[in-house]
């Protein structure tokens, strides 16, 4: 119960919202991740796009959502914040839903475009998760809440492109955006009729500063820059294999006959781990310091990426995946644990919106600069230079700042 303006107010126990968002979370990953990795096939197929142009119009279209979601996500946040957390998420759910059931009508590319421009009008579902979820965690139990939200999100992730690819083998691609829209109006249902805007302490904002001017002091605060600077660049890196993965699995497997199949279960197999090591990262950095769980996911999964970049067999890179995906899912549970630490729960929106705001930079970057260093140097440098990076941008966090705080 909270108490509000004199009224009693009954809120949902934690464990009933922590079960009823990572339902949530499942449908919005798997049915983002069972059509993203089809959309090739989508414009071929379906809207008539010849093979010289595909890649083109691939990259434009999977790009085209991320600019206006970097723009969008700060301002849903500040909404968020001031109008609500659960409006916005139905908000987002809702507007998520029309997008992927205007993506299912489309007939050209360019029509497609717009619908993925207007899907990163719509995005914020994540953030407000977020937001929502750690407004209801106890304190004690913040990092098993994010590191169970982590592992449901990467589930997601490799549920999504088996069930897409099994729908567009039988049924085709546009059934497949009519029940991720579906899926979507589902979320929207459940955050109407089941979840309650999370209790926030009544705090009085700083009446002489104006809602911008307290927005961008949050930009001032060493700490927070520095975790938007890390969630911007892991992001960058784990899309920067995007444009290479597939074909450097093909280079290692030779000539395969179901070579696109070996590709996908390859790639599927980094979700998997961190589906299944999310939970245990997210209980030690309870237990241990969230900063300790991030330097050792970062220096963990950049050791495997390093490894992954040298020529050898299929096998050991499988195993590299595997292994890398058991680091990687320590490392944005602990972001977003870091940050909700050290946040105001009425700047809860505002800062998860600012942090998805610059992964989609991340997200934008990422590809861009894969795709330049595979063509100049060769793909096995791709590996190395994001296992680097991880692997500095470990050290920095350890050197910075003290390895118990939390």
């Amino acid at each position: 119960m909270y108490v509000s303006h004199g009224k009693e107010v009954f809120y949902l126990n934690w464990k009933v919202v922590l079960g009823i968002l990572t339902c949530n979370i499942l449908f919005m990953s798997s049915s983002y991740t069972m059509l993203i990795p089809f959309l090739p096939m989508y414009l071929t197929n379906e809207l008539g796009v010849g093979p010289e142009s595909v890649n083109l119009w691939s990259g434009i279209v999977f790009s085209a959502s991320f600019l206006v979601s970097a723009i969008m996500a700060p301002i849903w946040g500040r909404l968020a914040d001031t109008k609500g957390k659960r409006i916005m998420a139905m908000r987002a759910s809702f507007l998520l839903a029309i997008s992927y059931f205007l993506g299912g009508v489309v007939t050209s590319p360019e029509q497609l475009t717009l619908m993925r421009l207007f899907q990163g009008f719509a995005s914020g579902l994540w953030p407000m998760d977020l937001a929502i979820m750690t407004l209801y965690a106890p304190p004690q139990k913040l990092g098993v809440c994010l590191g169970i939200m982590q592992g449901v999100l990467t589930a997601g992730g490799v549920v999504g492109p088996l069930l897409g690819g099994v729908l567009a083998e039988v049924f085709g691609m546009r059934v497949s955006f009519f029940l991720a829209a579906g899926a979507l109006f589902l979320n929207f249902l459940i955050f109407v009729f089941f979840i309650k805007e999370p209790p926030t302490p009544a705090l009085v904002a700083p009446a002489e500063k104006p809602a911008s001017e307290q927005s961008v002091s949050l930009w001032r605060i060493p700490l927070l820059r520095n975790m938007m600077l890390c969630g911007t660049l892991v992001q960058m890196v784990i899309l920067i294999l995007q444009p290479v993965l597939t074909t450097y699995i093909a280079h290692l497997a030779g000539p395969l006959p179901n070579i696109v199949f070996v590709a996908g279960l390859v790639f599927s197999l980094g979700g998997i781990a961190g589906a299944m090591a999310a939970p245990f990262w997210g209980s030690f950095g309870q237990r241990h310091g969230y900063f300790r769980s991030m330097c050792y996911g970062m220096i963990g999964a950049g050791c495997c990426m390093l490894l992954q970049g040298i020529p050898h067999s299929l096998y050991l890179f499988a195993l590299m995946q595997f292994a890398g995906g058991l680091f990687f899912c320590a490392i944005h549970p602990a972001i977003n644990a870091v940050l909700a630490s050290n946040t105001p729960p009425d700047y809860k929106g505002r800062i998860f919106g600012m942090l998805f705001a610059a992964q989609q930079v991340g997200s934008m970057a990422g590809p861009i600069l894969g795709g330049i260093i595979a063509t100049w140097l060769g793909m096995p440098f791709v590996f190395g230079f994001a296992g680097i990076i991880l692997i500095l941008l470990s050290l920095t966090i350890w050197h910075t700042y003290p390895i118990h705080q939390s």
